[in-house]
């Protein structure tokens, strides 16, 4: 996986990053269909251009987006993904 987001996913910015591996386990908190834990290989906070909400894009190994979830804050978005993988450490892009 390349280690850091493109500065763009989907039309928005990237603001922060983590990466989900071995140290990253899925923590059954959440329930999705198919192999969706087991494909996510990064998560990217964003924010499209004039927009007040954060999204919390859920990436392959080669950061195309899978899908997202839209936060109020980037803190929301922080503490759900990490209600859905431990270990997680978000850095700036």
């Amino acid at each position: 996986m390349t280690q850091q987001p493109p500065g763009e996913l989907d039309g928005a910015r990237v603001l922060q990053f983590a990466l989900i591996g071995p140290a990253q386990p899925a923590t059954g908190n959440t329930f999705h269909f198919g192999d969706f834990p087991d494909v996510v290989r990064g998560l990217a906070l964003a924010c499209y251009e004039g927009g007040k909400s954060v999204y919390l894009f859920y990436c392959d190994a080669e950061w195309n987006v899978l899908t997202d979830t839209c936060h109020s804050t980037s803190q929301d978005a922080i503490d759900q993904a990490r209600f859905e993988f431990g270990g997680l450490e978000f850095q700036d892009l």
